[in-house]
């Protein structure tokens, strides 16, 4: 019975603190404590938790992954970052440093970020979240130029803060969403390539501690249901976030979620 608690509780913390500026790996294993849970089930817990979540974004945006897949025959590297052909190589390269960074902060890095991160860093993202949604407001008022396509500086800046939150306390999300705003993005279109470029990392991930640790070791029935439940509860989380960026100023969302992460970071560090 308490096992199937387990997976219940994890599988909706998973499924709607994914796309916020909160460390859901944090938020697991603070569920593990206030249920009593051995703690050796936490990187199995988050191999199913995150490919849940991945497949709530495959599905959300599948018309996207499409669109994308479509325009790769007409892929040149002398035109990457041209109107055709900028998400694929956005995409493409972020992904690609993603691994890199990914697996040396997994292999090299993890007991040292775990000290120096943690709860500090989720706040600091949440000030930076605050602050841009600050920035947003006043730029309202003034003709401020906005970024229409994804550059190769985004995307090696952005793949290096995926990869960088294979490592405990740091929040992909709120790390990601906050470089492509101050790159000049504007809401909806940060959300959209941060929310589509976690899915081969939710999976490459998953992959990355099932090569290390093994097979999880919990019995299939709550496994599945976590599952299911993060990737249901995911894609009406990420539906629910759009609809809200989409009817209300982004920098209202994007202070309420960094006051949120600033909390949370802070009761992490306590």
């Amino acid at each position: 019975m308490v096992e199937w608690l387990v997976a219940v509780v994890l599988g909706v913390i998973q499924g709607v603190l994914e796309w916020l500026p909160v460390s859901s790996e944090g938020a697991v294993s603070l569920g593990l404590t206030l249920l009593d849970a051995a703690p050796d089930n936490e990187a199995q817990f988050a191999l199913f938790l995150h490919a849940g979540t991945g497949v709530a974004a495959l599905v959300y945006y599948r018309d996207v992954l499409a669109d994308v897949l479509r325009d790769v025959p007409s892929w040149r590297p002398a035109n990457a970052f041209g109107r055709e052909t900028a998400e694929i190589s956005f995409f493409g390269i972020a992904t690609a440093v993603s691994v890199v960074v990914g697996f040396s902060g997994y292999l090299v890095l993890e007991e040292i970020a775990s000290a120096v991160a943690g709860g500090t860093f989720v706040a600091f993202i949440g000030a930076l979240l605050v602050a841009t949604g600050i920035l947003m407001r006043t730029a309202e008022t003034r003709a401020v130029a906005r970024r229409e396509l994804p550059t190769a500086v985004d995307a090696v800046l952005v793949g290096a803060l995926q990869g960088l939150a294979v490592l405990p306390g740091i929040s992909r999300s709120g790390t990601t969403v906050s470089a492509l705003l101050l790159r000049g993005h504007d809401g909806p279109e940060s959300l959209r390539l941060s929310f589509v470029l976690s899915i081969p990392a939710a999976f490459g991930a998953g992959l990355l501690v099932l090569l290390d640790e093994g097979l999880p070791s919990i019995d299939p029935g709550p496994a599945a249901l976590a599952l299911a439940l993060a990737a249901v509860v995911g894609y009406l989380t990420v539906d629910a976030l759009v609809r809200v960026v989409d009817r209300v100023a982004f920098w209202r969302v994007c202070v309420g979620f960094g006051a949120l992460a600033v909390v949370g970071g802070g009761l992490l560090v306590l």
